[in-house]
């Protein structure tokens, strides 16, 4: 329900695709803007139906990629979404708001981010869940006995990739909720579903994010001069 609500809250579903590129670990779609989305695709995913020929398909077939169950196909999907979405919001940094809401706080963060550490300094507790997890982490399985003892909720985008984004948007009713990085659509059905806080990315320099991408860059930290990091906030 929330990607077919996602897609059909699009204004136009049609625009020319100028260029797909999969990268080792984002993918990028350049329609009216530029989207990105997480790759989850890993090395026995088949390749995506059409491949080499994606921007042959157009926008609504490379959406209904989104519904996939192939990862690499979703995050082909989710990438087009989001660039047929104009990002709007602030210039502000998530984990500020994230901080200062958490200060004394239980907080679950469902994928691993860096700047999680510093939230340890003001936070209650801090557990940060990870479907690889590295060390201090814990299985992203844990997610069904935590988010209800926590307090705030932060939640990467790229779980709409891997359809786990609408569970866990459950589990987090009655808590403060952000859903953050670059595959986050800034769209504000996120909202109809429980987030109070979207904090994404808008492309400004297309040509500069899908070069990087597609020659290895993972990093969102390699992004930064040719994205924005943006907020909305419910």
């Amino acid at each position: 329900m929330l990607i077919d609500d996602l897609i059909a809250s699009l204004p136009e579903k049609e625009h020319e695709v100028k260029e797909v590129r999969v990268g080792y670990l984002w993918i990028g779609v350049v329609t009216k803007n530029c989207g990105l989305a997480k790759n989850y695709g890993g090395p026995y995913t088949p390749a995506p139906a059409g491949f080499g020929n994606l921007e042959k398909l157009g926008c609504a077939k490379l959406l209904s990629y989104a519904r996939s169950w192939n990862f690499l196909e979703a995050g082909i999907g989710i990438a087009t979404l989001n660039s047929l979405i104009d990002v709007r919001g602030k210039r502000k940094n998530a984990f500020d708001i994230i901080r200062e809401v958490g200060r004394n706080k239980r907080i679950v963060m469902v994928g691993h981010f860096p700047d999680a550490k510093d939230l340890r300094k003001t936070a209650k507790e801090v557990w940060v869940l990870e479907r690889n997890p590295q060390p201090g982490d814990l299985p992203d399985t844990a997610a069904e006995y935590l988010i209800p003892k926590a307090d705030v909720v932060a939640i990467t985008g790229s779980a709409i990739i891997n359809k786990s984004l609408e569970r866990l948007l459950e589990l987090s009713r009655g808590k403060f909720t952000v859903i953050l990085g670059p595959s986050t659509p800034m769209s504000e059905v996120l909202f109809d579903y429980g987030a109070d806080v979207l904090a994404g990315v808008r492309v400004k320099n297309p040509a500069g994010v899908m070069r990087k991408i597609s020659q290895g860059g993972g990093m969102v930290s390699q992004l930064k001069g040719d994205v924005e990091f943006r907020v909305m906030e419910k």
